[in-house]
């Protein structure tokens, strides 16, 4: 086993298709395509490449510590009780355990992620 893992932007496998919990839609019909690429530490870390459509949804971290960065697209997250931030292609952010808040697809995005759970 590797301890190195290159993230592939092109993988040829097919992504596993999904939408958001019901619950968790706000407004539109965003879509959302996923390419696992590593799981390491007993499926506690998890790495990869994500893709929506636009939409608005309600984002709940829980326990889950998310790193992004954005490869193409623009998102909007706010914050409960916070103000909105806006991410494009190049830029990166973290989201904590307990954040809570709006997560709006503005352009199609797709975007690197390293979760910790």
């Amino acid at each position: 086993m590797s301890l190195l893992k290159t993230i592939d932007l092109n993988s040829t496998e097919a992504p596993r298709e999904s939408k958001p919990l019901p619950e968790r839609l706000i407004s539109g019909d965003p879509s959302f395509k996923t390419w696992a690429q590593d799981v390491a530490r007993d499926g506690l870390v998890h790495t990869g490449v994500w893709e929506a459509t636009p939409g608005l949804t309600r984002s709940i971290k829980g326990e889950t510590f998310e790193f992004c960065h954005i490869l193409q697209g623009v998102v909007e997250l706010t914050p409960d009780e916070g103000e909105p931030v806006r991410y494009k292609a190049g830029d990166s952010f973290v989201m904590k355990p307990g954040f809570t808040g709006t997560w709006r697809t503005i352009e199609t995005v797709r975007k690197i992620y390293v979760t910790v759970m």
